[in-house]
C-alpha cells in the first residue's frame, strides 16, 4: 500500500509503508551500531548494505519456497515481482546469516561479534515492519473481534495481530536484548537470545491471535507454518545460548 502518490517531471513517486519501514530500520540500525564504535564507517556501511541486500533476497526466496511454492513454480517470473508483496521473516534470517558469513569472510571481524551487534537492532526493524503489516491490513488475527484497532476484511472485524507482534517481537524483545547488551555478555549470546526470543514471541502470536496463511492453513499439531519454522529457530537460539553462555561458563569453572 502506498503512502501517497505524486508525479514529478513524468516520474511517478509512490513510497510504501514497507519502503518507509526498511528506510527507518536502516537508519536506526546504523545509528545504534555506529554509536558503539565497534566498526569503522566503511566497515559499517559494507555490513548494513550487505544485510539489506540479503534480507531482500532471503526474505523473497523464503516466501517463494516456504509459503507459495506451487504458485511460483507455475509462474516463475512472478517470483521477481517483489512490488506485489510477499516476504518471509524466516527467509530474511537466512539472508542475514549469509550476509554475516560473507562479511566475516572478507573483513577482519568475528562473525559472532557481528551477529550480536546486528541482533540488537533487528527488533526495531521488526517493530516497523509489523506496523506496516497493520497499515497494509495484512496478517490478520481471529475474526469476530470487537475491541479497538480492529482490522476489517470483507466487512468482518479481525484482531490486530500485527500490533501484538510489534510489541512482543519488537518492543519487548528489543528491551531484553538492550538489557543484556549493557551487561556485555559473552560473544554469541545476544544472537542466541534474539533467535530464541523472536521464536517464542512469534509462536505465541500465531497460536493465540493470528490466522494462518490462507493458502496453507494449519499443519500438524494445529500449528501454522510460521510456528513450525519458528520452532526450528527456537532450537537454534537455545543451542547458541547454551554453547556460548552456559557451556563456556562450565568450562571456565572447571579450569
Amino acid at each position: 500500500m502506498t503512502i501517497f502518490e505524486v508525479t514529478l517531471w513524468g516520474i511517478r513517486i509512490a513510497p510504501t509503508y514497507y519502503g518507509l519501514a526498511y528506510a527507518l530500520g536502516f537508519l536506526g540500525a546504523y545509528g545504534w551500531i555506529a554509536r558503539r564504535k565497534k566498526f569503522s564507517e566503511s566497515e559499517l556501511d559494507t555490513l548494513l548494505y550487505a544485510i539489506i541486500a540479503w534480507i531482500m533476497i532471503g526474505g523473497r526466496l523464503g516466501y517463494v519456497f516456504f509459503y507459495n511454492f506451487s504458485y511460483y513454480l507455475s509462474n516463475p517470473l512472478k517470483a521477481l515481482a517483489v512490488w506485489e508483496g510477499g516476504m518471509s521473516f524466516h527467509g530474511g534470517i537466512i539472508g542475514v546469516t549469509i550476509a554475516i558469513l560473507l562479511y566475516g569472510r572478507f573483513m577482519p571481524k568475528n562473525i559472532w561479534s557481528v551477529a550480536d551487534e546486528v541482533a540488537v537492532t533487528v527488533p526495531f526493524w521488526i517493530f516497523l515492519g509489523r506496523i506496516a503489516n497493520y497499515l497494509n491490513n495484512e496478517l490478520i488475527g481471529y475474526a469476530g473481534y470487537a475491541g479497538p484497532f480492529a482490522m476489517v476484511r470483507d466487512g468482518v472485524r479481525h484482531f490486530p495481530s500485527p500490533l501484538v507482534e510489534a510489541v512482543l517481537e519488537g518492543l519487548v524483545l528489543g528491551a531484553v536484548l538492550w538489557h543484556y547488551q549493557r551487561k556485555n555478555p559473552r560473544t554469541g549470546v545476544l544472537a542466541g537470545i534474539f533467535l530464541a526470543g523472536y521464536a517464542v514471541a512469534r509462536i505465541a502470536s500465531e497460536v493465540f491471535f493470528r490466522l494462518p496463511d490462507a493458502q496453507i492453513g494449519y499443519l500438524a499439531g494445529g500449528l501454522s507454518l510460521g510456528s513450525w519454522l519458528s520452532l526450528a529457530v527456537l532450537c537454534a537460539g537455545i543451542g547458541i545460548v547454551y554453547i556460548f553462555w552456559y557451556r563456556s561458563e562450565g568450562v571456565r569453572a572447571a579450569r
